[in-house]
């Protein structure tokens, strides 16, 4: 399941600023929500592992971007 944050921060890099506390939050709920585990501990360790996935992810796309910005000189 990780890796799908992964994917949001690659699909939803460009909104950034939303995109990760959204998710990171969203993840901790999702997995509270169905049960996996609750607690205070579990909730700020399932809101890190989000927040550094989905941090992951965009900071590819951000790179790519940046990459593709200085070889075209346009902004994606």
């Amino acid at each position: 399941m990780i890796p799908s944050l992964i994917v949001v921060g690659l699909l939803l890099g460009k909104w950034w600023r939303v995109v990760i506390p959204v998710a990171a939050i969203g993840w901790a709920g999702l997995l509270v929500g169905t049960g996996v585990d609750s607690g205070l501990t579990f909730i700020l360790g399932a809101v890190a592992l989000g927040l550094i996935n989905v941090t992951l992810g965009v900071l590819v796309f951000q790179g790519a971007r940046f990459a593709l910005h200085r070889v075209t000189g346009k902004d994606a």
